[in-house]
């Protein structure tokens, strides 16, 4: 084993969390190095919904979604059991390919000072003597006394993430080129479309590639036998998504998956080591909110430790941040993969129109929480003109 390497301050993951928190100590005047396992830029099985919290953490960091060719979104619309509902979102909303997005804000970390290593494999996090090792792949190994652990949805060895209340669902994504009528029927929409043991969204990104994302019980994936059975299901049960797919072609060969997903995970304490984005907390992707989480934990972290606050007060800051958004959050999405919430689900939003803008109000990060650089709170105004966000 090499000598490790020592580094004042260690990003693990090149993410949304671990771009921002790179990007804030680098601005402040720290070193940086930032490990990033793939040497190029690559799609993450995400839903891609940039909510006005995303935009706005963005937005400080010296990024427009729209200059990289986002789609907005005006609408969402949810089917199950052959119900259709629909309402405008009271913002407009953003959709942008992770490829696309987590490599411009990983270029303004660099840009700021930090040093981007690609290509940097970690496959083990332990802590020695007041110091924590990164073992790479390939024998390199480095040290520091403050890590940030942003490796998203993959665990490191050793410091794998509890399952979850909700952890047994399994994630895909695949792009898809749509018939042109049904890129026209779906632009300025998120689609939210429900089947048995599971979910999935669908809306365009740059170029108008279709991103679609389908969660599924570990158990109902496996009954049916993989993907392609797993697709042919959802369009069966599903016909309004069967109809968008229709003359469509998907841009890769496979879908990228993840399995298991840690639902409802939100970290309590730290053990010394700074967990951001989906190492801190994992919410449901139907709410619209783990890329705002992701900005907003990687905010939040380099804040307070840039004012000499520890570890585990930022995870418990944290915690309390997200806790009642994660608790509705996990209960809704267990809702949405049983029989009973496919055929209530669009019957009550049908019902009780104003429920759809609730859920979304309560299931996303309060306002009196959010932060600016510096340490500013981002909403100045009037509380009352607060807008919710949507569902997606």
């Amino acid at each position: 084993m090499n000598a490790p390497t020592q580094s004042a301050h260690l990003v693990i993951g090149g993410g949304l969390a671990g771009s921002m928190v790179a990007l804030r100590l680098a601005s402040a005047g720290r070193a940086v190095t930032l490990l990033e396992r793939e040497r190029i830029p690559h799609h993450k099985v995400c839903g891609e919904f940039l909510s006005r919290e995303a935009v706005e953490y963005l937005a400080q960091a010296g990024i427009d979604p729209l200059a990289l060719g986002a789609q907005t979104i005006r609408f969402v619309r949810l089917t199950s059991r052959g119900r259709t509902v629909a309402t405008k979102l009271p913002f407009t909303a953003l959709s942008l390919s992770r490829a696309v997005l987590d490599e411009a804000l990983l270029a303004r970390a660099a840009q700021a000072g930090c040093s981007v290593q690609r290509g940097a494999f970690v496959e083990s996090l332990a802590a020695r003597d007041g110091q924590w090792r990164a073992q790479l792949r390939g024998g390199d190994c480095l040290s520091s006394a403050h890590v940030f652990l942003a490796s998203g949805k993959h665990d490191i060895r050793g410091l794998e993430r509890k399952a979850g209340p909700h952890g047994d669902l399994v994630g895909f994504k695949l792009q898809w080129r749509l018939a042109p009528a049904q890129t026209a029927a779906l632009r300025e929409f998120m689609e939210l479309y429900l089947f048995p043991g599971g979910y999935g969204g669908l809306s365009l990104v740059e170029g108008d590639a279709a991103t679609l994302c389908l969660v599924v019980r570990r158990a109902v994936l496996r009954r049916l036998g993989g993907w392609p059975a797993l697709l042919a299901s959802v369009q069966n049960k599903n016909p309004h998504i069967a109809q968008r797919l229709n003359g469509a072609t998907p841009v890769w060969d496979r879908p990228l998956a993840v399995s298991s997903i840690p639902y409802g995970h939100l970290a309590e304490e730290s053990n010394g080591l700074w967990r951001v984005g989906d190492q801190a907390a994992c919410i449901p992707s139907f709410t619209g909110d783990g890329m705002s989480i992701a900005l907003h934990s990687g905010n939040l972290a380099a804040q307070m430790f840039l004012a000499g606050e520890t570890a585990d007060e930022y995870q418990l800051k944290l915690h309390a941040h997200l806790s009642r958004s994660m608790s509705l959050a996990t209960a809704l999405s267990r809702t949405m993969v049983s029989s009973a919430g496919r055929t209530l689900a669009p019957i009550g939003l049908s019902l009780f129109p104003g429920s759809m803008q609730w859920i979304a109000d309560a299931t996303r990060i309060p306002e009196r929480f959010l932060y600016a650089t510096g340490g500013t709170c981002m909403n100045t105004g009037d509380s009352r003109q607060r807008q919710p966000r949507s569902l997606l």
